[in-house]
């Protein structure tokens, strides 16, 4: 019989059938893997609160036609109840499981199985702000993609900065002489953020006022968003208020 072992956190899942789940998971040798969870949906599932969104586990699956069946499945890291009884932490993972989906292809990226997990460690044990954590996570996301963004020099020119015009579409921060009409200005409080928190930088994160941590969220929402092509639907949800 066909089956590999492999580490994974759960995604994103959708009902089949009466019992059932079909699992999205991203894994750290397999990349994306999507397996049908048999009788989950049962109260006296083996296995089912180990499969939920923003959990991690050792799985093992059997590999099938179209979609692996999840054999077997010993929790790693039951981030996602922990996050769960928290609706600003909630909120915050639902944003990142539903990025790491939308941002891995079918084979996956170790750098980024790595850095969700880290993100919802640090999410389920309260570590920071879920805001802070959020955003700190989705430059870093857009970063290992290959759309780091610049916060000090000109992203078009390279003229060093700072710089305080921002523009999402050419990739940051660009100075007087490339910046299009209308483009607005970036408080130097809200750059600082944004630097701190791609770099991890979190004392200085933290002490951040309230009007820098609301603007530096703003960028990062629309600077993903652009990258990714397409909205996020629980971005809307998501809770800021500090």
């Amino acid at each position: 019989m066909p089956t590999y072992r492999d580490e994974a956190v759960v995604l994103r899942t959708h009902k089949l059938g009466e019992a059932d789940r079909i699992v999205t998971m991203l894994s750290r040798q397999h990349g994306k893997i999507r397996a049908v969870a048999k009788g989950v949906r049962r109260t006296a599932s083996r296995f089912g609160a180990r499969l939920e969104p923003m959990m991690v586990a050792d799985i093992q699956c059997y590999i099938g036609r179209s979609l692996d069946i999840v054999q077997q499945a010993e929790s790693l890291g039951s981030y996602g109840a922990e996050i769960a009884d928290d609706y600003a932490s909630y909120t915050a993972g639902s944003v990142m499981v539903e990025t790491a989906d939308k941002i891995t292809d079918d084979d996956g990226s170790l750098q980024q199985y790595l850095l969700l997990v880290g993100a919802l460690r640090s999410l389920s044990r309260r570590e920071h702000h879920p805001s802070l954590t959020l955003d700190s996570y989705l430059l870093r996301a857009l970063s290992i993609a290959g759309w780091a963004p610049s916060f000090v020099d000109c992203a078009v020119t390279g003229a060093p900065g700072p710089h305080t015009y921002f523009v999402v579409q050419l990739g940051g921060v660009v100075c007087d002489e490339v910046a299009p009409p209308g483009t607005p200005r970036l408080d130097l409080d809200t750059l600082g953020l944004l630097g701190a928190l791609i770099e991890g930088r979190w004392d200085e994160a933290e002490a951040a006022e309230e009007r820098a941590r609301n603007q530096a969220s703003g960028v990062v929402a629309a600077y993903t968003q652009f990258h990714l092509e397409r909205a996020l639907r629980s971005l809307e949800h998501v809770d800021r208020s500090a």
